[in-house]
């Protein structure tokens, strides 16, 4: 979706019958700006269409486990050795090698095992799953698109491709690089709620109002933390406990008492503009009206569906909304026509 909102051709290879998961494809947002074919890779013609397109590609992805698409007939080998300049990525939770390489795996469990998942949510409680956004799509989408471009890069200048192994748990790791710093260096304990970026501090969290509704605190530096308290009318001596790293939890439970006493909006409106690092936290439905996401168009609406728009942003070749998801096999004509690939119209 990435690469096809920044303006690529994306064509996505759609088995018949559909996928095991999913929602329905009308409402698969992650597929729009792409088009779709159908073909059977089991069947006589599939991978020869398949390999059709390779052959005037830049980039393949595909998301099998290890030694499947090779098997299909549309591995590295026989892709490459149609298109030399190809840019195969491949994208799997445990990576291509490995005791845990052929083994189902989900995002949650890429994140346990990396460490990542041990450092959210509170200490007296589980650790918090952050849905599915730091492994299934920053530690390994992001990265693999980042792998793929600088493959593309390389390929254009010295006419030679090659594989991009983008592993969930390898991308989720490096990830924490600078969290394993800190670790190393001693400024960062190795369990939940006891730092400054983990809800340890209590000027860098999140607290309830009197709705019971939420507000987030990153007032880290000093300059901040004064505005915070300010506006926040913390009694002198509770802000001053900041100095104090043993008389935390009382400046917390400072902190907890002044937000309990009004409303997520009353306080929205007390730090709307100033620089105390204070956030009302709102919900996915409230997030597209929030005054700053909609003066930027970070979300935008197509054929009646709000959803976040391209990004990043480019000055030459801004991103765009040009197709509404793709169903599956919705493109085969017109691909097998752009892409001079006639075979993805035989039985």
């Amino acid at each position: 979706m990435l690469l096809a909102d920044l303006g690529a051709d994306v064509v996505r290879v759609d088995r018949p019958g559909g996928a095991g998961l999913g929602v329905a494809p009308e409402h698969d947002l992650t597929n729009r700006n792409k088009r779709s074919v159908l073909v059977d890779l089991k069947a006589d013609g599939g991978p020869a269409a398949v390999l059709d397109l390779v052959a005037r590609a830049d980039i393949l992805v595909e998301g099998y486990r290890p030694g499947v698409a090779e098997r299909l007939g549309v591995g590295p080998d026989a892709c490459l050795a149609r298109n030399p300049r190809l840019v195969y990525g491949r994208m799997t939770g445990w990576g291509q090698q490995g005791p845990l390489a052929a083994t189902a795996g989900h995002d949650i469990g890429y994140l346990a095992v990396t460490g990542a998942l041990g450092m959210t949510g509170a200490a007296d409680r589980p650790p918090a799953a952050p849905a599915n956004l730091l492994g299934d799509y920053a530690g390994g989408s992001l990265y693999l698109v980042t792998g793929v471009l600088a493959a593309l890069h390389h390929a254009r200048t010295h006419g030679e491709g090659q594989v991009v192994d983008a592993a969930i748990v390898d991308g989720t790791a490096h990830l924490s690089t600078m969290i394993h710093a800190l670790l190393a260096a001693g400024a960062w304990q190795d369990r939940r709620e006891a730092n400054l970026l983990d809800g340890g501090a209590p000027f860098y969290g999140v607290y309830e109002t009197a709705d019971a509704r939420h507000m987030a605190v990153g007032a880290l530096e000093q300059r901040f933390y004064d505005t915070f308290t300010t506006l926040l009318e913390l009694a002198p001596a509770d802000a001053a406990l900041r100095a104090d790293p043993a008389r935390w939890p009382q400046l917390r439970a400072a902190v907890a008492a002044r937000f309990r006493t009004r409303t997520r909006e009353e306080w929205t409106r007390v730090f709307e503009g100033s620089d105390a690092c204070v956030a009302p936290v709102l919900s996915l439905r409230e997030a597209p009206e929030h005054p700053h996401l909609a003066a930027r168009g970070t979300f935008t609406e197509a054929a009646g569906t709000v959803q976040p728009a391209p990004a990043p942003r480019l000055s030459a070749t801004p991103g765009a909304l040009r197709r509404p998801p793709a169903l599956p096999g919705a493109h085969t004509a017109e691909v097998a026509r752009d892409w001079d690939a006639p075979a993805l119209l035989e039985p």
